[in-house]
């Protein structure tokens, strides 16, 4: 399989999630799961992974004058980090 983190998700809302505790919002490979997503993150960056929530993204509809078309559809993962790790993609 091809790499599971595609990217750090970074908005307003998930500086939030990042705010309240030891969690990291990431893009990941829609085809990954959430054992794949915890080894991917363990041995990228280091670090004791607690848990991991996952999300489909649907693709939203976009028009731009008389075009329409949609947004991608992405999975999101949350991850939360154990007691003693620390990880800052900012």
């Amino acid at each position: 399989m091809k790499d599971v983190i595609k990217a750090p998700i970074i908005t307003e809302k998930s500086a939030n999630i990042q705010a309240e505790g030891k969690k990291v919002v990431l893009k990941v490979d829609k085809n990954a799961n959430k054992v794949q997503i915890r080894q991917a993150v363990e041995s990228a960056f280091g670090v004791k992974v607690k848990s991991v929530n996952t999300v489909n993204v649907r693709p939203k509809k976009k028009r731009v004058g008389r075009y329409e078309g949609t947004t991608k559809a992405y999975k999101k993962a949350i991850v939360t980090l154990a007691e003693g790790s620390e990880l800052d993609l900012s």
